[in-house]
């Protein structure tokens, strides 16, 4: 979304815009002809805020109006909240969140999220398509337009992305619908539909500019990288090893963005133009704000700690000197969870004692004076954890539901990750490229882990796949990673816990009462199986058109 949304009449008329021109439910099947003049087109400018509203599912009414709930994959909950239905974390508001259904065992085709994930999309691609089909009235240069067109088509290239990689077979809708054939449209093959994904990608590469060359005011609109980053993922997920190298290979080589040294700034707001972050969802206080900090800050800070990070994240995160966690290794401080650790631990996960806003942190199940008391009767963490990225210092509790933390999409810290990963799956495996991939990653000052060295295939690929769990913690990405990888069925099984907690009195136990041998709390069980993925299509657009089934 364009960096110019810090201005509030422009957002205004964004919003003005979405709110005529989109209906967000059963496949957009407003005909949007009828809310627009044909005046609107005519102005450049108009067309620029046409364009900025595509950059959104959905837009808040009111300036007053924080987002709180997914409004698509780009939103902060749409990206967040995924990990809730991953082994990374946990919906405080317990097995029956409709998170924690996607993955236990327990999905529907009447899940909520479906509907959302679908009707929002959908309700994108039908504001794409109007878009396509009047810029032509307007009078704008051909270099201007070819790039607005070129942006259009990467955003609804993406929403069909992200449809394919969860639902499979979806309908693929190109242009305006009618009434009539908007309730009777079919599902396209997924082939046809990768098909056209990667051909908008492609079309789209050529008529936006690179990163380096955005204007300091256009900062959030799509710069090169991030189209090819999203054709990247594509061909990650269709298993097209040397076109996913190739793809990521291009952003490497134009050499305009780094590994920041900072972690944590990329995801506080303090260095929202770090050359690392290449696509980013927008935020703005009071005018385009979100509920992130309300959600996600503990109780003690007056947030509803829903989002619950498990052990199971917690101890993939190795100690600092590269050795792998164990509750059995002398570098293991039961009193300072953080001591001796991967640094991310400490800058995603708040953990017992630590400390966050000059308040120390207490989740101890024994601490019965502790607002933040791990139990599973009031609103504080299920796990003993809270989520530390995303959340400011400076964030006062009276500004909670009040966030402009802008939201990463793409970092560059993934496209080396997944340029990796390709060329591990063609066994082009060397010592310099893991220095200029993974080791770039865990090299990064503020980190600074031990390089890898290991060279072996197998052993390679599993490394990988714990850098990008731990470096991409809580970004909406491991859902889709454990997905594509076929992993889901065996990591989402069993029972999960949360922190450690030796000597505690009030310990919960699994269901079969089995004593921990590390004193972990016990949190949930999971039973996924194939029939959740791919996600069914929701039973309310079944319901209305019986060809989605």
């Amino acid at each position: 979304m364009q960096r110019n949304i810090k201005n509030s009449c422009w957002l205004c008329i964004a919003v003005f815009f979405i709110t005529q021109t989109s209906c967000n439910k059963n496949l957009d099947r407003s005909p949007l002809s009828d809310l627009a003049s044909n005046d609107f087109w005519t102005t450049p400018s108009n067309v620029n805020l046409a364009l900025t509203a595509l950059y959104r599912g959905k837009i808040q009414y009111l300036s007053t109006d924080a987002e709180y709930a997914p409004t698509d994959w780009w939103s902060y909950a749409g990206l967040t909240f995924l990990e809730m239905a991953t082994d990374n974390a946990y919906d405080r508001r317990g097995d029956n969140s409709v998170y924690n259904q996607l993955t236990n065992g327990a999905l529907t085709s009447n899940n909520a999220n479906l509907g959302l994930y679908w009707n929002l999309s959908y309700a994108r691609i039908a504001r794409c398509n109007y878009f396509l089909e009047n810029i032509g009235k307007a009078d704008l240069t051909t270099a201007v337009r070819k790039r607005m067109i070129a942006e259009a088509r990467f955003i609804r290239a993406t929403q069909y992305f992200y449809l394919v990689s969860y639902y499979g077979s979806v309908p693929l809708v190109t242009h305006t619908l009618t009434l009539d054939s908007a309730n009777t449209v079919s599902k396209a093959a997924v082939p046809d539909i990768e098909n056209y994904t990667e051909s908008e990608f492609v079309a789209a590469v050529a008529d936006l500019p690179t990163m380096a060359n955005l204007l300091a005011s256009e900062q959030g609109r799509a710069p090169r990288q991030a189209v090819l980053a999203f054709l990247g993922r594509l061909y990650l997920f269709e298993k097209n090893w040397k076109k996913a190298a190739d793809t990521y290979k291009q952003i490497i080589d134009y050499n305009e963005n780094i590994i920041d040294p900072s972690y944590s700034s990329l995801f506080d707001g303090s260095n929202e133009g770090s050359k690392e972050l290449i696509f980013q969802a927008q935020y703005l206080i009071n005018i385009a704000s979100n509920g992130i900090d309300l959600h996600m800050n503990p109780r003690m800070c007056g947030g509803f700690s829903l989002f619950c990070p498990l052990g199971s994240l917690g101890e993939s995160y190795d100690f600092k000197d590269g050795s792998a966690f164990s509750f059995s290794s002398p570098l293991y401080n039961p009193n300072d969870v953080g001591a001796n650790r991967d640094p991310r631990f400490g800058y995603n996960i708040m953990y017992n004692r630590s400390i966050f806003k000059g308040l120390t942190y207490s989740s101890h199940p024994d601490s019965t004076k502790a607002l933040d008391q791990t139990t599973t009767n009031v609103q504080a963490t299920r796990t003993g954890y809270s989520i530390r990225k995303y959340q400011a210092e400076s964030v006062s509790s009276t500004a909670l539901a009040n966030s402009g933390i802008n939201m990463p999409i793409i970092r560059y810290a993934e496209i080396l990750l997944s340029y990796l990963e390709a060329q591990i799956q063609l066994g082009n495996i060397n010592q310099p490229l893991l220095d200029a991939t993974i080791n770039k990653v865990r090299g990064r000052s503020s980190v600074n882990m031990p390089p890898v060295t290991q060279l072996d295939p197998t052993s390679l690929m599993a490394i990988m796949k714990k850098e990008r769990r731990n470096e991409l913690a809580f970004e909406g990405i491991r859902l889709w990673d454990l997905y594509r990888w076929g992993d889901a069925i065996t990591v989402l099984q069993g029972n999960f816990y949360g922190a450690s907690f030796p000597g505690s009195l009030k310990l919960r136990k699994a269901p079969d009462n089995r004593v921990d041998p590390f004193s972990r709390w016990y949190v949930t069980t999971k039973a996924f199986n194939t029939s959740n993925y791919p996600w069914p299509v929701p039973q309310a657009e079944i319901n209305i058109n019986p060809k989605l089934k």
